[in-house]
């Protein structure tokens, strides 16, 4: 069944958004709920009526595009569509899911839609088992990107969310529950040494034996151990052989 994704333009010139709006017409899965011409009623339309999708000019009265963007949830996916280049970077860095300049070029948008494709719905159970090479696109503390599953050194529980520490040495919360990622994660990677805990075994330094036959576990580069339940001990243990 086709994904439709409720989407809004935002655009200060009419001609602009009527452009966009009859190449968009040849593309099923998208259903456009509404049109913006100033970042005020854009942040007014997106409230109201929940968009997936936003394609979103960035020179505008008023509010720009990047302010509009710091307003809305990162659930939204953002496609900026501009006349200037010069603001691909900051496109970016800001999680964009694409940068379309103007005069927009048909297929070049089709691969913009084409991208949403790539966004795996996680509340499909049937999503394959991640490669270890794989990029997943999640949100990441407050804004949606890119993260490189090998880039994984370990994650830990924090309430409804996980907390996943990469070899950047930076953290980033994620919406994704410990049993999704156990589920998810390649397993030949990636092994829980605790009902709080995954840790990526290319990261794996040693195991030093602790009481009640646990074990601490050290990782390359991170100073503080981490506690491995005796449950886990056994599954560890025949990876590491």
């Amino acid at each position: 069944m086709i994904k439709v994704y409720k989407t809004l333009l935002v655009d200060d010139e009419r001609l602009s958004r009527n452009d966009l709006r009859q190449m968009l017409s040849a593309h099923d899965n998208i259903d456009i709920v509404g049109e913006a011409a100033n970042g005020d009623k854009a942040l007014e339309l997106i409230n109201e009526r929940q968009p997936d999708l936003v394609f979103l000019d960035i020179q505008m009265p008023g509010l720009n595009g990047f302010d509009v963007l710091e307003h809305i949830s990162s659930d939204v996916k953002v496609i900026f569509v501009t006349a200037f280049d010069e603001y691909a970077l900051r496109a970016f860095e800001v999680n964009a899911l694409d940068y379309l300049l103007k005069p927009v070029n048909p297929e070049r948008l089709k691969q913009s839609i084409e991208r949403l494709e790539l966004i795996p719905d996680e509340s499909d159970e049937s999503i394959r088992e991640l490669e270890y090479h794989d990029r997943l696109l999640l949100k990441l503390n407050t804004s949606l990107g890119f993260l490189k599953i090998s880039t994984i050194i370990s994650i830990t529980s924090a309430g409804d969310y996980s907390e996943v520490l990469c070899t950047n040495k930076k953290k980033v919360l994620v919406h994704k529950s410990m049993s999704e990622w156990e589920t998810r994660l390649p397993a030949t990677f990636f092994n829980r040494i605790h009902r709080t805990t995954i840790v990526n075994m290319e990261f794996v330094d040693r195991l030093e034996e602790w009481f009640n036959n646990s074990y601490r576990v050290y990782l390359k580069g991170i100073e503080e151990p981490y506690v491995m339940s005796r449950r886990y001990v056994a599954k560890l243990k025949q990876k590491l052989s």
